[in-house]
């Protein structure tokens, strides 16, 4: 049974159960939903989950972006982002604060499962080395296993309608 207390941030309810509905079936533990990036710091502050999958599109004030690397720098826990965007601007902006993985929407359990395993192995790997640092997290083209991929469309894949239309 996988290993792992896991906070959603996703602003668009119906996208959340989908994830949360996922993680259950893949055994994971949820930490709790989040809507917004001030949310999401004071969950990730509450429940201090192992794992954080945040939507870089949020409504409010702080986009995704922003609530991860806060997330990041208060409590050293790791992001796997979330997004329909592909827009390289946008992927360029995201990987500056060295995730843990990036999953396009739409996407399935397999595609979730294997970023979820990625980034808590890694997580792991750091605490037992201490004065490791993220591999490549800069670059994600010198790591091509965490560069951002498009999913293959099956029926069963959590969709997505929200267009990327929110500021940076």
């Amino acid at each position: 049974m996988p290993e792992g207390r896991i906070l959603i941030v996703e602003d668009e309810y119906i996208v959340a159960m989908g994830i949360k509905r996922m993680l259950k079936n893949l055994g994971y533990t949820l930490a709790g939903v989040a809507s917004s990036g001030e949310e999401a710091i004071n969950k990730a502050e509450s429940s201090f989950p192992d794992l954080v999958l945040m939507d870089i599109m949020l409504k409010g004030e702080m986009n995704g972006i922003e609530a991860a690397k806060e997330i990041k720098v208060r409590f050293g826990i790791p992001v796997v982002y979330l997004t329909a965007c592909s827009e390289s601007k946008i992927v360029e902006h995201a990987w500056k604060t060295g995730p843990s993985g990036y999953i396009v929407k739409p996407f399935d359990e397999k595609d979730l499962q294997k970023s979820i395993d990625v980034a808590l192995r890694r997580q792991r790997m750091e605490k037992n080395e201490p004065g490791r640092s993220s591999l490549n997290a800069e670059n994600p083209l010198r790591n091509p296993e965490h560069a951002p991929k498009k999913s293959e469309k099956t029926p069963e894949k959590l969709s997505e309608s929200v267009k990327c239309t929110e500021r940076l």
